[in-house]
C-alpha cells in the first residue's frame, strides 16, 4: 500500500488551483503522477470517501477532498461510518491504531 503516495494526492488536490482544474478535467492523468495501487487510484477516481478512509487517509485531508467533491458534512462522515461496513477495518496510518483496541486489551 502507498498509503503516502495517497495522502500526498490528496493534499496537493485540496490546495493546488491546477491540480484541482486537472482532476476535474482529467481526473485519470493526475492520478498517474502519483505512485498509487489500482485500489488507491479506482478509490480516488470514484470518490470512494469510504474505502479511502479505510485505506488509511487521515480525516483532515479526506474532509477537504470530500469537499471538493461536493460531499456534504453529514454524509462525509457516513461515508466513512459506510466504507468500515463494507470494506473492513481501517488498514493503516493513525485511525488503524484504534482498530482492535478492545480486544487488545481484553487478551492482556
Amino acid at each position: 500500500m502507498s498509503l503516502y503516495q495517497l495522502s500526498k494526492l490528496l493534499y496537493v488536490l485540496n490546495r493546488d488551483d491546477a491540480a484541482k482544474a486537472l482532476f476535474k478535467s482529467e481526473p485519470e492523468k493526475l492520478t498517474e503522477g502519483f505512485q498509487l495501487t489500482d485500489e488507491e487510484r479506482k478509490a480516488v477516481l470514484d470518490h470512494d470517501v469510504g474505502l479511502l478512509y479505510v485505506l488509511g487517509v487521515n480525516g483532515q485531508i479526506l474532509m477537504h477532498f470530500a469537499a471538493l467533491c461536493g460531499i456534504a458534512w453529514p454524509d462525509y462522515l457516513q461515508a466513512m461510518r459506510d466504507g468500515v461496513t463494507k470494506y473492513g477495518p481501517v488498514r493503516a496510518g493513525l485511525y488503524a491504531m484504534t482498530t482492535g483496541a478492545d480486544e487488545k486489551v481484553a487478551g492482556v
